[in-house]
């Protein structure tokens, strides 16, 4: 895996932006075939989708041949609920870019059948091609999209249950209310994710610094869901000085040490 560690946040997630926009450009010079594209939702990436608006509206990036599949959803929570998925992705995101609405996939939390929907969205996945790139971020307990701690390595995309700490976490959405947060929701699996050609995983703050320092130099683990990321082939890392502050000083000065010396390549 590579890390790439930046001051702060805004840098993380400029870094990220521009990394998004040069795989959608290089991808474009070379076929037809759409991008497709995994997104989060949540603080993590706002940065990076301001900047990808930012290059959208200034003729630098076009969303017109993108095909993007978001990570989760409230389960029973209305779509037009401010704090549903679908509403963030809009206001944050797919209200300013070009990308066309029958590109955008985002789980239906209030489908009838819910394990019909899950696999639904499986064979949309498959039928688009694979993801390109999947961009993703890390809980404080090191799980990744709502696949919380034990949860299988080989999960695909269903119904889970949220536990009391990511309610919690989450209540800040809420007004503050544990209980005002949905108890379930659907979610892409850890193996959904890592089937992506490229991951890039944003973590910025202290307070992912102990799960992110598991997922880079502890054992592969479903108690740490991330850390399936050691064994991708092409997975990216995108942190903060904040969230580093764990790791072994000399796996710091090694990824550092190496994007030095790809940056002179």
């Amino acid at each position: 895996m590579k890390v790439i560690i930046r001051d702060n946040a805004r840098e993380g997630g400029l870094w990220a932006a521009h990394y998004i926009a040069s795989r959608i450009r290089e991808k474009a010079a070379r076929t037809d075939e759409p991008f497709v594209l995994g997104l989060p939702t949540g603080s993590t990436p706002l940065n990076t989708y301001a900047e990808l608006v930012r290059m959208v509206k200034a003729g630098e990036i076009s969303f017109k041949n993108v095909i993007s599949f978001n990570m989760d959803e409230y389960a029973g929570l209305p779509v037009e609920h401010p704090e549903s998925y679908h509403s963030f992705m809009f206001k944050n995101l797919f209200d300013h870019i070009d990308e066309p609405l029958e590109n955008i996939h985002i789980l239906n939390g209030n489908a009838a059948d819910p394990a019909a929907e899950c696999a639904a969205y499986e064979r949309a996945i498959e039928q688009a091609g694979g993801i390109d790139l999947f961009l993703g971020g890390i809980g404080e307990d090191g799980h990744i999209a709502f696949n919380e701690p034990f949860s299988p390595l080989s999960s695909r995309t269903r119904l889970v249950t949220l536990t009391q700490d990511t309610r919690e976490v989450n209540s800040r959405f809420f007004g503050g209310d544990p209980e005002a947060v949905p108890a379930q929701a659907m979610s892409v699996g850890v193996a959904t994710v890592m089937d992506a050609r490229e991951v890039v995983i944003l973590a910025f703050g202290s307070k992912k610094a102990r799960a992110l320092a598991s997922a880079i130099e502890g054992p592969m683990s479903h108690y740490n869901t991330v850390s399936a990321l050691q064994n991708h082939p092409a997975g990216i890392i995108v942190c903060d000085e904040a969230a580093i502050g764990e790791v072994k000083v000399n796996s710091y000065r090694y990824f550092k040490a190496v994007e030095a010396a790809e940056s002179r390549l």
